[in-house]
């Protein structure tokens, strides 16, 4: 149960022939993931060790050392702005954490930061406005409930950070469990290729909820429907004389990148675009590029190699590609989950940028059809479209039933990624019910929120001045 390569599809000289043998039966993973409750009883997933030996300020201060030395400053800063904002940045810290406890035993495609910001609306290929998860940094195989204690924890803190009733926040979060726990079991009961097709499309079910609900999530959908390629081109860029666009410098988060970098943008884009689709070779190859900056994104990821690339045609139409560093997932290197052989081959070969956009393709159910990456210079790199309707909402400024909704959508959404492995039957079946997993879930995110706030007062002590 816990080898994702055990049902990967491999090439068979004999697989139509009298060797073949059936695959298992989703009612036999099912029972799979009933027998690891004797192994990894359910209770067990309350758990949280917090080994004395942890150093959460030695772990950020490791992620500091390979990033933009002038840009950990900023980090700090937006780390620095409130509980939730610090618990943002420490998905590395968390898995470290997450390594040290109990857990299923059973693995599935996990975002690895899947916290209440992480998920979102934007443009799908066809122009529809889709919810989903949208960040992938950290994606790679873990245990199922790593992601959903992420997302719960998230909950707590963004509820805790907005003051509102410790009870509301508990019934949000429970709530929460018991949506991902219903969304995975209703997803065990169709194929494989009906969960790949399944989606949230932003505009379906709006009028079934209750008004403050509604009203939330129209105005989330104006606004991302506002942030479009074009908008960004407006607010970003200048045109000069000569008909060229170029960004307009806004220090600290937009700065020029050094000139040797620049000289070499062109040599870069040729490298990602041999990882695209020939349709959108086809596409890039109407434009050319025009300018490049460096750009500050998130809160954990500042301090990484970040780009915008700017590609203009003959007509002034422009085109904002986005470059982004990645490194190795934190669920592998803090987190100690041993990867498919199928993915660290993968990795081996495309770099940790072909990781970011191979499982943002699996978790996601409508990707950026521009998704592609390169090295360059030794650094692994994930290539996206910028601000393609891509908007979000802020949990803390919910009302409380659109606060408690938001994080049942969430928990949703996350059961859809979830189900794209074979697995999702096991985790259906190992969950069970879903009351001992909600109180289990709850408890350790309940557990969490207190050690991170620990954790966040430590992180204020050390970025204060000295005397």
């Amino acid at each position: 149960m816990t080898d994702p390569n055990a049902h990967a599809i491999a090439p068979d000289a004999d697989a139509l022939g009298a060797g073949w043998t059936r695959p298992p039966s989703a009612a036999a993973h099912a029972a799979a993931g009933r027998d690891e409750r004797r192994r990894h009883p359910r209770r067990l997933l309350a758990t949280l060790t917090a080994q004395p030996a942890r150093d959460p300020l030695g772990i950020l201060a490791a992620q500091n050392a390979t990033r933009v030395p002038e840009l950990v400053p900023l980090r700090a800063e937006r780390m620095s702005a409130s509980p939730f904002t610090f618990y943002r940045g420490t998905a590395a810290l968390m898995a470290a954490d997450l390594a040290a406890d109990p857990h299923s035993g059973i693995l599935v495609p996990s975002c690895g930061d899947a916290h209440v910001s992480n998920f979102g609306f934007y443009a799908s290929p066809q122009r529809t406005l889709v919810f989903d998860l949208n960040d992938f940094d950290e994606a790679a195989w873990a245990p199922w409930e790593w992601d959903l204690k992420r997302l719960i924890a998230s909950v707590i803190i963004a509820g805790q950070a907005s003051s509102r009733d410790e009870g509301t926040t508990r019934d949000a979060a429970r709530a929460a469990v018991r949506a991902y726990a219903g969304a995975i079991a209703r997803a065990a009961t169709l194929s494989p290729t009906a969960r790949y097709f399944t989606h949230l499309d932003a505009d379906t079910g709006i009028d079934t909820l209750d008004t403050a609900s509604r009203r939330a999530l129209r105005t989330a959908v104006r606004d991302a429907r506002r942030r479009t390629g074009e908008r960004a081109t407006r607010k970003l860029t200048a045109l000069g004389d000569d008909g060229r666009l170029r960004f307009v410098s806004q220090p600290p988060t937009m700065t020029p990148l050094g000139p040797d970098l620049a000289r070499r943008v062109h040599e870069f884009i040729l490298r990602y675009v041999e990882t695209t689709q020939a349709d959108v070779r086809q596409l890039i190859s109407a434009y050319t590029v025009s300018d490049v900056i460096r750009r500050v994104v998130g809160v954990g990821s500042v301090g990484t190699r970040c780009a915008l690339v700017l590609l203009q045609d003959g007509d002034g139409n422009a085109l904002i590609m986005q470059s982004k560093e990645a490194g190795r997932s934190v669920l592998e290197q803090y987190g100690g989950i041993e990867q498919p052989r199928l993915l660290r081959d993968h990795i081996a070969w495309h770099g940790e940028g072909g990781r970011v956009v191979a499982m943002q393709r699996v978790l996601q159910a409508l990707s950026d059809p521009f998704l592609g990456y390169l090295r360059a210079d030794g650094v692994d790199l994930y290539v996206r479209q910028f601000h393609d309707m891509k908007g979000g909402i802020e949990a803390e400024t919910l009302d409380d039933v659109p606060f408690a909704n938001y994080a049942q959508a969430c928990a949703i959404t996350l059961a859809r990624a979830h189900s794209q492995s074979a697995n999702a039957a096991a985790v259906a079946g190992y969950i069970g019910g879903g009351r001992v997993i909600a109180d289990a879930i709850l408890d350790w995110s309940e557990a969490y929120a207190e050690l991170s706030g620990r954790d966040y007062e430590a992180f204020l002590g050390a970025q204060a001045p000295a005397g």
